[in-house]
């Protein structure tokens, strides 16, 4: 793994905790691409991902229609949206390696992790991962595959949804969780 930190503090690029986390999170994402089962990405995400700044961005303007006794259904919901859509991906995209790259970091340690993903087939494409501060450590907070923010999208994708619904952030918990 080539790895590397440009930009902010001085900054290890070997001892640095976001470096150190994004290993963690590259070898387990990687062991969940090979067993390709959703329960193995939920595991992972679950792991590594901050699903709560997640999800609650995902809902964008429908965030305060969330019942509180619903938080936690959502959350689980989301993990699982995103299991099942990495899982379907994993099918379709088989991964043979990645490497690592450069990691720059801002002001509010937030920090983007450059790799590269190498496919059995020969195409190889780019991932930035986005990791942020979160209660004491650094979580995944966006995947950027090829340009596309899969948070982004999946904010389009909930807040559709729910709008098709007339706001009723209810039915898309129902949605998540089936």
């Amino acid at each position: 793994l080539a790895l590397g930190l440009a930009g902010g503090p001085a900054l290890g690029a070997g001892q640095h905790p976001s470096v150190v986390t994004m290993r963690k999170v590259a070898k387990d994402m990687l062991n969940a691409h090979r067993q390709g089962t959703i329960q193995a990405f939920r595991t992972a995400i679950q792991r590594h991902a901050d699903v709560t700044g997640i999800a609650d961005y995902c809902l964008g303007q429908y965030r305060k229609k969330l019942p509180a006794g619903l938080k936690a259904q959502y959350y689980s919901g989301t993990v699982t949206f995103m299991s099942r859509y990495f899982s379907d991906q994993s099918r379709q995209y088989p991964i043979a390696k990645y490497e690592l790259g450069d990691a720059t970091a801002d002001d509010d340690k937030n920090v983007s992790i450059d790799s590269k993903v190498y496919l059995l087939s020969g195409q190889t494409y780019t991932v930035v991962w986005k990791l942020g501060w979160v209660k004491g450590g650094y979580k995944v907070t966006d995947v950027k595959v090829m340009g596309f923010s899969l948070v982004y999208l999946q904010r389009g994708l909930f807040t559709s949804f729910v709008s098709k619904r007339n706001g009723d952030v209810a039915q898309l918990v129902t949605a998540l969780n089936r």
